[in-house]
Parts: C-alpha cells; sequence; structure tokens
C-alpha cells in the first residue's frame, strides 16, 4: 500500500489530462459529425442508406491499428491531405495533439452515429408532420423537435463516444505516437511502463482508468433512466 501511495504521489498526471482533452474534442466533433450523417442516412433511399451505414460504421470493426494505418496514410505530410493541410494551414496530423484528436474521433465516430440514427429512427413522425402543418421550418423542427425526442438516445451514443475516444490506443499511437507530455494518454502510458517491467504503475493507472469506465457506466445507466422515465410519461 505504501508503495501505491507513493507511485500516486510522484505520478506524472499529463498523460490523463492529455486523455481528457483529447477525449473532449473527439467527442465534438463525433458529436456534430454524428448527427449529421445520421440524419443524412435516415433520409437516404434503401441501398444508399445501407452503403452510408457500412462506410460509417467501418472504424467499429476495424482493428484500431488498421484504422490507424489509413490515417496515417491519408495524413502523412507526402500525401496530397496531409500536404495540403501543412502547406496551407501549418496544421500537421502525425506525432501531435491533433492527431490524438483525430485518430480519437475516427474511432468513436460510430458510436455516436449508430446511437444518435437510432434514437431519430424512434421519433413519432406524427410530431413531424405536426409541426410542419404549423409551418415550422426544417431546421427547426430538427432542434425543436426531433432532438429534444431523441435526446436521451443521443446523450447515450455521446457519452458512450467520449469513453471510447478516452480509452484509444492503437490508432492514436500509429498516428500521434508516445511522445510523453504531448501526444503520451492513459493507454500509452500504461503499455509503456509494462514494456519496462513496472507493473504496479501500470497497475495504478489501470485503476484509474477503471474508476472512470464505471463513473461513465454510471452515467449512461441515469441517461437510460432517464430515457425510461421520458417514454413512461
Amino acid at each position: 500500500m505504501e508503495d501505491i501511495m507513493h507511485i500516486i504521489k510522484n505520478l506524472d498526471w499529463s498523460p490523463l489530462y492529455i486523455s481528457f482533452k483529447t477525449a473532449v474534442f473527439a467527442t465534438v466533433f463525433a458529436f456534430f459529425l454524428g448527427i449529421y450523417a445520421a440524419r443524412k442516412a435516415i433520409q437516404a433511399p434503401a441501398g444508399i442508406k445501407a452503403f452510408l451505414d457500412g462506410v460509417l460504421t467501418m472504424p467499429l470493426v476495424l482493428p484500431p491499428t488498421a484504422a490507424g494505418f489509413f490515417l496515417l496514410l491519408v495524413f502523412s505530410t507526402r500525401r496530397p491531405v496531409g500536404a495540403y493541410l501543412y502547406d496551407t494551414f501549418e496544421l500537421k496530423v502525425i506525432q501531435t495533439q491533433a492527431g490524438c484528436v483525430v485518430a480519437a474521433a475516427v474511432i468513436a465516430f460510430p458510436l455516436m452515429y449508430r446511437n444518435a440514427r437510432a434514437a431519430f429512427e424512434q421519433v413519432d413522425v406524427n410530431l413531424i408532420y405536426a409541426a410542419r402543418t404549423l409551418g415550422m421550418p426544417e431546421w427547426k423542427i430538427f432542434w425543436k423537435v426531433v432532438m429534444p425526442t431523441a435526446g436521451p438516445g443521443v446523450a447515450a451514443g455521446t457519452i458512450l463516444t467520449f469513453a471510447r475516444a478516452l480509452g484509444e490506443y492503437g490508432a492514436t499511437s500509429m498516428l500521434a505516437g508516445n511522445i510523453p507530455g504531448k501526444t503520451g494518454t492513459v493507454s500509452q502510458k500504461i503499455a509503456m511502463v509494462l514494456q519496462d517491467g513496472d507493473y504496479l504503475t501500470a497497475g495504478v493507472w489501470a485503476g484509474i482508468i477503471v474508476l472512470l469506465a464505471f463513473g461513465v457506466i454510471v452515467a449512461m445507466n441515469l441517461v437510460q433512466a432517464g430515457r425510461m422515465k421520458h417514454i413512461k410519461r
């Protein structure tokens, strides 16, 4: 116990800070892109919807290292996209905090997309028709009718997205690397100290992640409980 307290006292908290910052920004991007993609997907014809669903869900089933490899190809400064971002905006994705955010957002995006799509599909279309008969524009119907109704499902997707982004390792390590104080997340820290044979420090970090994961699960259950209460009303 004394050894554990000594480790906690002398712990470098930068990996946790980097992980949280990465998860927050990744969740923001995935939130808006996921809602937009989900809305467009449910409005698309069946064939196009199936294709879009397959493409947008792909990061969820791909090994994170494979996704990281494709991201590395896209954002390399030797490739058109990466070269354009660097030459035009001086934005370098590889081995930067931006790379952490991009990798985490891509991996976590399908969770936001699928939860948002499922929530939108459960909205009573009669509410939308009623709003249209009142002359409400489509954008107002979406934000005033659809989003409040689908709110609990969207909130659950947001929580899962944040949790997935917080623990992302494979794609992040390939795209952003493991630079202490810059791109070194908690997951990368655990892997690094394990390679050094420091199982006690790895256990402390793993315990921190377990507590955070438990908090996320509790939050998601509270959201789901609120959703069931809303449905019963």
